[in-house]
């Protein structure tokens, strides 16, 4: 057979490779990525790099040489096209690769807008990849009014951005509030607080129809109801998909991404998955963490089981979104909190986050100290005394004696 295969070369898969190698194992290892770039860091995509701040080659996680020193068999370019599990075999670019152990670290993918509802017009971008970023920043460089379809953390993002290069910013989102799947309401509405005061404006509620054209470029926007509103750029921000197609068609499970057990290992005992298009569980159910910590935790975790370790992978989440000069940062998951207290106010604030007496998450945004104590009060399993968080004499730090 062939050793170990590793399908997507971003965050996940590298760091797959490199505990494995960390680890011990000398076998044959390949890792195989449908970009032409290797592994590269996404987070400053829609922040730094889309400003012009970071260069090109900060990107990447390690220079092409290394890949070469560890013995890992880089295949760039090179997008994995059928998976036969009895055989333990994969196709990649015509060649059939054989292995003893398979990785799917694949991630996700921006849904788009379908070509009837102007997709396909100029001036209509996604936020997910490089070569993403790169057809975006000189048109974000020239654009006077941007229209940002979606409220979440890529889409913010980006709003961020688009305001600080000097463009007229609107900002559309379907649901009821903006970063509605990814943080609480506290939180939302401290964000949606800063963006105001720097002149964006954020509708929330609002349907997009369909981006309207002229000449084949992106001219506006028309929403459900017949309101239109003006624009000569678009940014579409509205939601991530794992990718599973190559999973799915071998006929692994795939109920919420790639499924997993506890130990990263899917319905196929051979093959294994970590990162954004892993479903693992986690309190009670099924979670997926779209997250630089997952992609790094989770592939080590994954590396070490597929070594022997048997070891479950037991995270305690952790996020944060930069957007203008304000750190967001959250640590835990506070869906079906019952319970929220709040300490400070902007620009140093956080939320607590309770079910009962127990401690769920925090949420802070220009608080590091507070993100830090949490996220450490989370790990050790612990909750602090609500009164005490809210006290503002309360030296947080106190908390974790």
């Amino acid at each position: 057979m062939g050793g170990i295969v590793v399908i997507g070369a971003g965050q996940a898969g590298l760091s797959l490779c490199t505990r494995l190698r960390a680890e011990g194992y000398g076998g044959a290892l390949t890792l195989v990525g449908a970009e032409p770039y290797p592994p590269y860091q996404r987070p400053p995509l829609s922040k730094a790099y889309l400003m012009g701040e970071m260069a090109r080659e900060r990107l990447f996680l390690r220079p092409e040489a290394w890949y070469a020193e560890q013995g890992i068999d880089l295949r760039l370019g090179a997008k994995a096209e059928a998976l036969d599990l009895a055989a333990r075999t994969v196709r990649v670019g015509g060649e059939t690769l054989g292995y003893d152990r398979l990785a799917i670290a694949t991630g996700l993918s921006a849904r788009r807008l379908p070509a009837e509802a102007g997709g396909d017009l100029e001036g209509a971008h996604t936020v997910r990849g490089l070569a993403d970023i790169d057809a975006l920043a000189p048109a974000l460089g020239a654009a006077r009014r941007v229209l940002v379809v979606g409220g979440g953390y890529i889409g913010l993002e980006a709003a961020s951005v688009a305001r600080k290069l000097g463009a007229e910013v609107t900002v559309i989102e379907a649901g009821p509030r903006i970063l509605g799947r990814v943080a609480a309401a506290p939180t939302a509405d401290a964000m949606r607080a800063i963006h105001r005061d720097r002149g964006v404006e954020i509708r929330e509620g609002a349907r997009l129809d369909r981006l309207l054209g002229d000449a084949g470029r992106v001219a506006g926007a028309a929403l459900e109801g017949g309101e239109e509103i003006a624009a000569d750029l678009a940014i579409v921000g509205i939601g991530l998909d794992p990718r599973v197609d190559l999973a799915e068609a071998a006929g692994l499970d795939c109920t919420g991404g790639v499924a997993v057990d506890a130990t990263g290992r899917t319905s196929d005992p051979h093959v294994w998955a970590a990162g954004d298009c892993a479903a693992f569980p986690m309190n009670g159910g099924r979670v997926r963490l779209e997250s630089v910590q997952n992609a790094i935790d989770m592939g080590e975790a994954v590396a070490c089981n597929m070594l022997g370790a048997d070891a479950p992978y037991r995270p305690v989440p952790w996020f944060w979104s930069d957007q203008y000069e304000v750190k967001m940062q959250i640590a835990g998951l506070s869906a079906g909190h019952d319970r929220v207290v709040t300490r400070g106010a902007l620009p140093s604030l956080s939320h607590w986050y309770y079910r009962g007496e127990t401690f769920l998450a925090v949420d802070s945004i220009g608080d590091a100290k507070a993100y830090m104590v949490g996220k450490r009060l989370l790990e050790a399993g612990r909750s602090p005394d609500p009164a005490a968080v809210a006290d503002p004499d309360t030296n947080l730090k106190t908390l974790l004696a």
